[in-house]
């Protein structure tokens, strides 16, 4: 059992050395802390994150305005990205499903942009149930979900069916593959690209860590580990 331990920490200070080396070379590490995005992404998944392909700017104090330093391209429909959430302290991943524009639908589960539905094989559904969505007048559908509100009005009933709504200019809709566990723009509206981070490249470690974690404290705790998931390492997004 010590042995083993000893391996878990080699292992674990292996892997903080090549991150704080790659990390000054513009790039940021992220470990996934929550089943949202199973089975493309597991918890314990530990990720390398371009952190300039979307460009880089800088907040201009007390304002919604950033001043672009370097530029880079917009989030593509089927990529993955990492981000800042809008309302807590903490980096997030999921899938971009939609771009500026593009209209939003869902209906029993199945994604819809622009009148057309989308394939999505990454996509898991684990509960049977379906809640039937809230007719509401669209205007106010938009308005509330763009606020963010629309959760607080509609709870999980924007799950399964939602929408239609269109995405604003300079946001992105973003969704979790594990769709019936993911907390994302259904819930609480669109993303504005100000809170983008990075493009995830590829999978450098990765750990089974026993449970799911509000931090990165709560997975690095090597002694509850259950094993180093070797063949998930290197694995590109």
């Amino acid at each position: 059992m010590a042995e083993k331990i000893r391996r878990y920490i080699l292992s674990w200070i292996v892997v903080i050395a090549i991150v704080l080396v790659l990390r000054a070379a513009f790039v940021e590490a992220y470990v996934i802390p929550t089943g949202s995005m199973e089975k493309t992404l597991l918890v314990g998944d530990a990720l390398l994150v371009n952190r300039f392909l979307y460009g880089v700017k800088i907040p201009v104090p007390f304002s919604n305005q950033q001043i672009p330093l370097i530029p880079g391209r917009n989030p593509r429909r089927g990529e993955i990205v990492a981000f800042a959430s809008p309302f807590e302290n903490k980096s997030i991943v999921k899938r971009c499903v939609a771009i500026e524009g593009d209209t939003v639908r869902i209906v029993n589960k199945i994604v819809f942009i622009n009148g057309q539905k989308i394939d999505e094989p990454q996509a898991r559904h684990d509960d049977r149930r379906y809640f039937r969505g809230v007719d509401l007048n669209l205007e106010i559908y938009q308005e509330k979900w763009e606020q963010g509100l629309l959760a607080d009005m509609m709870g999980i009933q924007v799950r399964d069916n939602f929408g239609p709504v269109v995405v604003p200019e300079d946001c992105i809709f973003v969704m979790g593959d594990n769709r019936d566990t993911s907390f994302d723009s259904r819930f609480w509206g669109p993303l504005h690209k100000k809170y983008l981070k990075g493009l995830p490249l590829f999978i450098f470690f990765s750990f089974d860590p026993g449970n799911e974690g509000e931090n990165l404290l709560d997975l690095i705790k090597v002694w509850q580990w259950k094993e180093i998931r070797l063949a998930r390492i290197g694995k590109v997004m």
